[in-house]
């Protein structure tokens, strides 16, 4: 149905004008640039994928090269009740909960007092996000050498003694240099809310008697719960996939204390040798992944919406 737009008194009505329809060969035209790296994202990932799924069917032990069987799903179910794989997962869920929640709450703090104007508020910004600039392995490498070691250590040439934080506290030890590092990220994405927020706004709750903190919960925090739900989401797409910390700093231990998903999968390719398993392995964390990035694009996509509403 044609709609007529009126252009005002005495003016002839004049119809909308409809977007004429793309032949197939036009809109394949405006697709061709996007074929080389989607072809490209497909062989990277999508073909290595398919292959872990072939590979997760079969029971191959690299100690019997010459003994490979089709099993089905027999490697899923050792996967989902084997014990050391059990513990891996409760250590992994563990891991990613306390790193994601302490940087969340430590990067809103942050994210807070940078909304302020202070003398040397650039310096203290750019002095706060190089922990997420440092990569995982050095970063782990310096948490376990300068300042978790029991000899020269910074914790414990502040504090004195000659504890073995690794040894006695192996999980809040690999949990702190996360937090380090993953802090940074979750002050940026809170920051940036903050400086979206309206000031009219804050300024009409000062006007009606709210306080400071009453401001904060009632409005603010509100406000803020798309981008901490978004850090959150984020956080745990990557922390969930935790190798360079738990190898370098306790190498899963001790026993098995801080074996997570991915390093347990390290563990059961290159010493037990079980290439189907370990693919089984694989196949269950990408699968949990992608169920936490899932809930990530949906709370991308309501920021969006509240963007577009403004």
């Amino acid at each position: 149905m044609t709609r007529t737009i009126t252009a005002g008194a005495g003016a002839p009505p004049r119809r909308a004008v409809r977007p004429v329809p793309l032949g197939a060969r036009q809109r394949w035209t405006r697709r061709a640039p996007l074929l080389p790296a989607l072809t490209f994202a497909i062989v990277v990932t999508q073909i290595p994928f398919l292959v872990t799924l072939y590979l997760s069917t079969l029971d191959w032990n690299a100690l019997r090269p010459g003994r490979r069987a089709f099993i089905g799903l027999a490697n899923y179910g050792e996967v989902l009740t084997d014990a050391r794989l059990r513990a891996a997962l409760l250590n992994t869920v563990l891991l990613t909960a306390a790193s994601v929640v302490v940087s969340v709450l430590l990067g809103l703090g942050l994210a807070i007092l940078l909304d302020r104007r202070f003398p040397g508020r650039g310096v203290v910004r750019t002095l706060l996000i190089t922990p997420f600039l440092v990569m995982p392995m050095a970063a782990a490498l310096l948490w376990k050498h300068a300042i978790y070691n029991p000899s020269y250590g910074l914790i414990n040439g502040i504090a004195g003694g000659s504890t073995d934080w690794v040894s006695q506290y192996p999980m809040i030890s690999v949990v702190t240099t996360l937090v380090w590092q993953w802090t940074p990220f979750m002050m940026l994405i809170i920051l940036a809310g903050l400086q979206g927020q309206s000031l009219e706004t804050l300024e009409a709750a000062r006007v009606d008697g709210a306080g400071p903190w009453q401001t904060f919960t009632r409005v603010t925090l509100p406000y803020l719960r798309p981008y901490l739900e978004l850090g959150a989401l984020l956080g745990s797409i990557y922390l969930v996939q935790t190798f360079d910390a738990v190898f370098t700093i306790t190498q899963g231990g001790p026993g098995t204390a801080t074996t997570n998903l991915p390093y347990e999968i390290y563990l059961t390719t290159f010493r037990k040798f079980e290439y189907g398993e370990a693919a089984a392995a694989g196949v269950v964390v990408v699968i949990g992944t992608i169920v936490v990035a899932t809930f990530a694009l949906r709370v991308i996509s309501s920021l969006f919406r509240m963007e577009g509403a403004r």
